[in-house]
């Protein structure tokens, strides 16, 4: 059994709303209410639900990039302590790297792809040559070096997700998050995307938490699932037991209404 790399206790948020009037009581949006989640490491684990059930809510309380209201957060073995600053996180940014949605909102227009990926390694103090680095770690996503000098706007969807992906891992981080990384993408740039995760994956040992839209990208990657509603996890376990033999109405009506999306199958 691997050991538990992620560990989340009772984690929960809520976020105030405006008030009613001058003297109305104060109102509060829960977002994650009493969330138990243990990541195993060198495994992969989905995160599924509907939009609003608090899968984006749960990723940002794990990444130190939100404070809970309640619970508690440890990544290998140490607490993501509650309104950390951003110095005291040095330890928690070198351990993961993150793959938003949106590739093109999420680089940078003005910095060159070279400046984008190589980023975390200043960021970060990372020792050696980084240049070095930048190129060896475009090539592993299937870029060639020589793009570091260009720019964003200068290339595809898929290639920008690329990048992205090159600017998390280029610190060789032990866990890699993706917020639903692949949904602005077509099927077949999917299937890239997704075949060029698993390679990295089974090469690196990374740990991966992938939140996603499509159950395909699901079943095709990852070990473990949780499925979420309403800020609660109500069904959690090996991914081939939930999708196909699920326990809880919820997830059955879930799985019915959500389209699969097989990336691997054959386009007209």
């Amino acid at each position: 059994m691997s050991d538990i790399l992620i560990r989340a206790r009772g984690l929960g948020r809520r976020f105030p709303q405006p008030r009613g009037g001058l003297f109305a009581p104060k109102r509060w949006t829960t977002a994650l209410e009493d969330v138990d989640l243990d990541v195993r490491e060198g495994t992969a684990m989905g995160i599924i639900g509907e939009s609003g059930s608090g899968k984006s809510t749960l990723v940002r309380l794990l990444l130190g990039l939100d404070t809970p209201t309640t619970g508690t957060v440890e990544i290998d073995g140490r607490p993501v302590a509650a309104g950390a600053s951003a110095r005291s996180l040095h330890w928690l940014r070198a351990l993961t790297g993150v793959v938003f949605q949106d590739p093109y909102a999420s680089l940078d227009p003005r910095m060159s792809v070279g400046r984008i990926v190589g980023e975390p390694l200043w960021a970060l103090g990372v020792p050696g040559d980084r240049r070095a680095r930048v190129r060896e770690v475009l090539e592993d996503v299937g870029l060639d070096a020589a793009m570091a000098q260009r720019f964003p706007h200068e290339f595809s969807g898929g290639q920008r997700q690329r990048i992205a992906l090159a600017r998390a891992i280029v610190h060789r981080p032990k866990i890699l998050v993706g917020d639903e990384p692949l949904s602005a993408l077509d099927v077949t740039v999917r299937a890239q995307i997704l075949d060029l995760l698993r390679d990295l994956r089974r090469r690196d040992g990374l740990t991966l938490v992938m939140v996603s839209h499509d159950i395909g990208v699901v079943q095709n990657l990852c070990d473990d699932v949780v499925v979420m509603t309403d800020g609660r996890i109500v069904e959690e376990g090996p991914t081939e037991k939930v999708l196909l033999q699920p326990q809880v109405a919820y997830t059955r009506r879930l799985l019915a209404s959500i389209p699969v999306i097989d990336p691997h199958r054959p386009t007209a």
